[in-house]
C-alpha cells in the first residue's frame, strides 16, 4: 500500500468544518490503497472540541505530533481576555468590535504572515525532514487554511523534489471574505500575494473546492488543478425517521459572521409576519453555532427575537439530525468577490439531509448551479426581496399543507467516498 502523508493543522478533538474534509479522506483512503500518514500539532488551539469524528479513524492509523507555539497567550494576556477561546474567522459575539479588537487583527495580518501558526513551520521542517528521510512516502499533501501548512509543504518539496506535493486548498488564500479586514500595508499585501503564488507555482498539484476557485488560481499558472470539492458522509446520515419540525423551522447550522449576515431575509421574514398572521406564530428561526453580534442586532431590531432559537454548538451528528428534522435550511454565501465560487461542505450535507434549501447568493454561482441541477433549493441574490419573498411563501404554503420536499437523488456524486476515488487517482497519476 502507497503512504501519503497528510500535514493538516486541523485534527480530532476539533469541531468545525476545517477538520472535516481530511477526517474524511482519511476514512476512505486505504479502500484506494493509500496508507494515510497524518502530522499535526500536539497542542493546537482549536475554536471548539467535537470528539463524534473519532470513529471515523482507523485506530491504526499513524499519527504525528509535535508541539506548536502560538501567540494567543500574548494576546490574551495583552488585551485582558486570559479565559477567552479563539474564534474561528472574524465573528464577535457579544459586542461590536473595539480598538483592541481592531489592532489585534491588524498585528495577526501585518507581522503574522500568512498566519499566527506560522512559527509551526521551521520546526515541522525539521522534524518531517528527518521522518521522511527514515520514513519515505509517496506524496505529500498540505490543506490550508490555515495557509503555514502549505509553507511546510513548499519547504519539503526542496528537500524532498521527487515526492509529489499536493497543495489543497478548502479557502482561498488572498480572496478569501475576511482578507480586507486585516488592515494590511502595502509591503504585507505584497507579501501574502507573492507566498500564495509560490505555493500555487511550485506545487505538483493544487486542489480547490469549486469551479470559480479553480478559475481565480488558474491565472497564478499552477502546474496542475483539479476540483475535488467538499461532499458528505453517506454514514452520517441517519437512516431511521426524523421527526421533522412542528414549526416552520428556518435553520442556520454553522458559524454565522457579519459578511454572511441575512439582512433581506430578516427584513422578508419581518414583513410576512406582519401580513400573515399565523406565519408569526409558526415561525421558528434556528442558529445554530457561533452567531456575530450585528446578526442579532438585526434580528431584535425587526421584533423576531421571539421566534429565534439560538444554540450555541451541536456535535457533528447532533447537527447532522438538525438538518434533517428541519423544515427549511439556510445556505448563507459571503457577500464578497469570491462568492460565486463558495461551496463549503455544509451545502453538501445539507443536500444529503434531503430538506428545502434557502440559499443566499450569487444566482450565477457554483452553489446555485448544483442547486439547479439537483432541484435541491432556491438560490436568491442578496439584495433581492422580491424573490426572496416569494421562495420563503412558496415554502410556507408547501409547509402549511404538508407537502414541504425534495427528491434531490443526484446527490450521491458527491459522497465522500466518491470524492476520495477522485482523490487517489489524482496521487497516482502523480
Amino acid at each position: 500500500m502507497k503512504k501519503a502523508l497528510i500535514i493538516t493543522y486541523y485534527w480530532i478533538p476539533s469541531g468545525g468544518a476545517g477538520v472535516q474534509r481530511w477526517v474524511k479522506f482519511t476514512k476512505y483512503l486505504r479502500e484506494f490503497d493509500y496508507e494515510p500518514i497524518i502530522y499535526t500539532p500536539k497542542n493546537p488551539e482549536f475554536p471548539s472540541i467535537d470528539k463524534s469524528f473519532e470513529k471515523d479513524i482507523p485506530t491504526d492509523v499513524t499519527v504525528l505530533k509535535t508541539p506548536i507555539w502560538e501567540p494567543y497567550n500574548v494576546y490574551r494576556n495583552l488585551f485582558g481576555k486570559k479565559n477567552e477561546t479563539i474564534n474561528a474567522g472574524f465573528i464577535s459575539e457579544n459586542k461590536k468590535q473595539g480598538w483592541k479588537d481592531k489592532l489585534s487583527i491588524w498585528i495577526r495580518g501585518n507581522f503574522l504572515i500568512p498566519d499566527p501558526r506560522r512559527f509551526w513551520i521551521k520546526p515541522s521542517m525539521k522534524f518531517l525532514t528527518k521522518y521522511l528521510q527514515e520514513n519515505p512516502v509517496d506524496a505529500i499533501i498540505t490543506t490550508g487554511p490555515p495557509h503555514s501548512m502549505h509553507l511546510i509543504g513548499m519547504g519539503l518539496k526542496k528537500q524532498f523534489p521527487n515526492i509529489p506535493w499536493i497543495a489543497d486548498f478548502r479557502d482561498p488564500w488572498t480572496n478569501i471574505d475576511f482578507y480586507k479586514d486585516l488592515n494590511l500595508n502595502r509591503i504585507s499585501d505584497k507579501i501574502h500575494h507573492n507566498q500564495e503564488r509560490k505555493v500555487i507555482q511550485r506545487a505538483d498539484s493544487v486542489i480547490v473546492v469549486s469551479n470559480g476557485m479553480k478559475a481565480e488560481y488558474e491565472l497564478l499558472k499552477p502546474k496542475q488543478i483539479q476540483v475535488i470539492s467538499n461532499g458528505y458522509d453517506e454514514s452520517d446520515v441517519q437512516k431511521t425517521a426524523v421527526q421533522i419540525d412542528q414549526k416552520f423551522s428556518i435553520s442556520h447550522i454553522g458559524t454565522l459572521n457579519a459578511a454572511r449576515n441575512p439582512k433581506t431575509i430578516w427584513k422578508v421574514l419581518c414583513e410576512i409576519c406582519e401580513e400573515i398572521p399565523d406565519f408569526k406564530s409558526d415561525l421558528q428561526i434556528q442558529l445554530i453555532g457561533k452567531v456575530d453580534f450585528s446578526v442579532l442586532e438585526d434580528i431584535r431590531n425587526l421584533n423576531l427575537m421571539d421566534n429565534l432559537l439560538k444554540i450555541d454548538y451541536l456535535t457533528h451528528s447532533d447537527a447532522i439530525a438538525k438538518q434533517q428534522s428541519s423544515q427549511v435550511l439556510m445556505l448563507l454565501i459571503n457577500n464578497s468577490g469570491n462568492a460565486k465560487g463558495i461551496l463549503t461542505g455544509k451545502f453538501f450535507e445539507y443536500m444529503a439531509a434531503k430538506r428545502p434549501i434557502l440559499a443566499v447568493g450569487p444566482v450565477d454561482g457554483d452553489a446555485a448551479t448544483i442547486l439547479t441541477e439537483t432541484e435541491a433549493g432556491i438560490m436568491v441574490d442578496f439584495n433581492d426581496e422580491i424573490a426572496t419573498k416569494e421562495a420563503i411563501l412558496s415554502y410556507y404554503n408547501c409547509y402549511k399543507t404538508n407537502t414541504l420536499q425534495v427528491n434531490n437523488t443526484s446527490v450521491h456524486r458527491f459522497s465522500r467516498r466518491s470524492l476520495t476515488a477522485e482523490l487517489a487517482k489524482l496521487i497516482s497519476d502523480l
